[in-house]
């Protein structure tokens, strides 16, 4: 029987600390792990304490290059997607991930669909020597997420609000 708390843990590439929080649990499907992070939870964001202050749900895909966070207002990033290297779980209770950096996100306002942090990949490309089939991709899982936020591919169009309305 799975745990009901996760630990997710992100790291750069080079091993620095990104973000680390316990998250519960709230379903397992062929799309991934849905986990619930509800407001007031304490984090770790860049090495220092945190406390969120918006409620999200995180989907860690099985097998993809990516994560997603959904999100409710007033936060103006309706669904935030991290591009990362795919899951490796330790036990049912803690998930490991490298975030590759760039970023794509859908605006709650405007349906508007972006690709972020282009230059911190280049600039940590650089720096700590992506490999070439990391490059490639996390490039394709980018291009990917940038049509699927946009058309209306399950989950990021309406499905991920029943896991969302458990944790708002």
């Amino acid at each position: 029987m799975p745990s009901d708390v996760v630990r997710v843990i992100y790291r750069k590439y080079d091993g620095s600390a990104h973000r680390d929080y316990p998250a519960r649990r709230l379903a397992e499907d062929d799309l991934g792990v849905w986990l619930g992070v509800p407001f007031g939870t304490e984090s770790v964001y860049h090495g220092r304490p945190s406390v969120e202050k918006i409620p999200f749900v995180l989907l860690v895909p099985h097998h993809a290059w990516w994560t997603c966070m959904f999100n409710p207002p007033p936060r103006t990033s309706e669904v935030y997607c991290d591009i990362a290297t795919p899951a490796r779980w330790e036990s049912d209770e803690t998930v490991h991930l490298i975030d590759l950096d760039l970023d794509v996100v859908r605006r709650r306002a405007t349906g508007l669909v972006e690709l972020l942090d282009e230059d911190e990949f280049a600039e940590h490309r650089a720096r700590f020597g992506y490999p070439e089939d990391v490059v490639v991709e996390a490039e394709a899982a980018a291009r990917w997420l940038y049509g699927a936020l946009g058309d209306g591919t399950e989950p990021f169009a309406t499905s991920y609000r029943k896991w969302l309305a458990l944790v708002v």
